[in-house]
């Protein structure tokens, strides 16, 4: 039995062995079938939603996009629910290859021509040697950590500020892309980006560096364009040469600026340029398209929250800096409701919904409800909203409980699944956790931190959701009283 099943309410190893309900179709056109389902008949929630109710599982067969011509292979086995999920973590029984990005993977022209710590097997020995290297310059930048992006919060809530008072409302999204960016540049190189040839390019380079690698998975929710024209990009690879020139002044910018962080890389056996291509997708990839979905849908839920949740975030974060005298790890800590807050947005919108892997071996995999037996080299599919909506684990799951982790609650934590991992979990040179967990739940915290610290309540609109994150309009700030 999968070892990753057994610590879930109702766990028994008695569940029977079920065959794996759902069909993959005909060669060809049922891949292409199930992607329209996904992307324009029905949508992505849907798309799972009716398939869990028609096979009675929350594990089954079905096709993945981007199907042809892009993927040879669209055939997985998804597991939907916080049970059966937790066998995309266990390394011993499933590999990561080539599979970041599911059921194809994009040219290595995106990244050098190397294949990106990000696409490595844990068995690979660059794997270790990489992942290591991520860590120690984690470890080595701690006390960086919280100077840094209160610096970069500060610019932030002066240009909402600036805009709003110029156009009634401001963009969120634009201005959190630079501070995220601004600030994992400057953590990475120790300079600013403007202090090199990118300047203020950066967010721009990065986005459509993402968009072409990403496109095949994801819709542009064009209102007036036909689903068949739309369904271009997801049957022809977008080509590297649109990017190639943007993608080289973000490279030189790091290889020039990063030289401290390379030659320790160096001295640990990479090639320079290897490392410096791990670099980049480690600041653009992981970082940096990680905070431009997460930031938007962390002020989205909050702003969504209402003034009541504001008071009490508020009351909280100025009582305990108030006590503390300063900003610090340790007063983070004596923040619960923020903590928790910060939780519930990675469990109810997580930043990467999906994920993928390949059964190392045959392997039997439990759900709540029954067992199912998965052979060697099939993929393994997990859609994390899902997951950690599961409602066996969560009451309520589809509402937003700010203080769903404080207290008894805390304990819930074990079943938020956003870095690739449990929570309670740490990234290691050995697993595919992000190596930024912890830093990505900080950023997070300090950002409300620093809002309450400026505002009372503040308003917001909300745009559609799309691959590349959720547009949030603020609307109004209250300063604090």
């Amino acid at each position: 039995m999968a070892s990753s099943s057994s610590d879930h309410p109702a766990s028994s190893s008695q569940l029977s062995l079920r065959k794996i309900p759902g069909s993959y179709g005909l060669p060809f056109f049922g891949p292409i079938k199930d992607r329209y389902d996904y992307f324009y008949n029905q949508g992505q929630d849907e798309f799972f939603k009716t398939r869990i109710k028609k096979y009675n599982s929350t594990v089954f067969r079905i096709n993945m996009p981007p199907g042809p011509f892009i993927s040879s292979n669209s055939k997985v086995v998804a597991v939907l629910d916080s049970k059966s999920f937790t066998i995309l973590f266990d390394n011993d029984k499933v590999e990561k290859k080539n599979i970041l990005d599911g059921t194809y993977m994009p040219s290595t022209s995106f990244f050098g021509g190397y294949r990106v710590c990000a696409f490595l097997d844990t068995t690979e020995s660059n794997h270790h040697a990489l992942k290591s290297f991520f860590l120690s310059f984690l470890a080595s930048s701690h006390k960086k950590f919280i100077p840094y992006l209160r610096t970069s919060l500060s610019e932030l809530f002066e240009n909402l500020e600036n805009e709003i008072t110029d156009k009634k409302s401001a963009d969120f999204n634009k201005h959190s892309d630079n501070l995220a960016f601004d600030f994992v540049f400057k953590l990475v190189t120790g300079v600013l980006p403007s202090e090199t040839k990118l300047n203020s390019k950066g967010p721009g380079i990065i986005t459509t560096w993402l968009a072409l690698q990403l496109a095949p998975l994801g819709t542009a929710g064009l209102k007036y364009v036909p689903g068949f024209l739309e369904d271009i990009i997801h049957t022809v690879r977008l080509p590297f040469f649109l990017i190639k020139s943007g993608y080289k002044k973000l490279y030189n910018a790091v290889f020039d600026s990063a030289s401290l962080l390379l030659d320790e890389a160096e001295k640990l056996g990479m090639k320079r340029e290897e490392a410096c291509h791990n670099l980049v997708f480690l600041t653009g990839f992981n970082a940096f398209g990680g905070m431009k979905v997460l930031f938007p849908t962390l002020i989205k839920w909050i702003g969504s929250g209402g003034e009541n949740l504001h008071r009490r975030l508020a009351e909280e974060i100025r009582a305990v800096v108030k006590e503390e005298g300063d900003i610090t790890f340790s007063a983070l800590e004596k923040m619960p409701l923020t903590k928790s807050a910060v939780y519930e947005t990675l469990r109810i919108d997580p930043p990467v919904q999906f994920q993928y892997a390949k059964a190392r071996e045959d392997i039997v995999v439990e759900s709540h409800d029954a067992a199912f037996q998965i052979k060697k080299g099939e993929i393994i599919f997990g859609y994390q909203p899902l997951a950690t909506k599961d409602p066996k684990v969560f009451e309520n799951p589809d509402d937003f409980i700010a203080d769903r982790f404080v207290g008894e609650g805390e304990k819930l934590i074990n079943y938020v699944y956003w870095s690739n991992a449990r929570e309670t979990e740490q990234p290691s040179a050995e697993n595919k956790q992000c190596p930024a967990k912890d830093l990505v739940v900080l950023c997070c915290r300090l950002m409300l931190v620093e809002l309450f610290l400026r505002y009372d309540t503040f308003t917001v609109d909300i745009g559609k959701f799309s691959a590349l994150g959720t547009p949030v309009t603020i609307t109004s700030f209250t300063k604090a009283t």
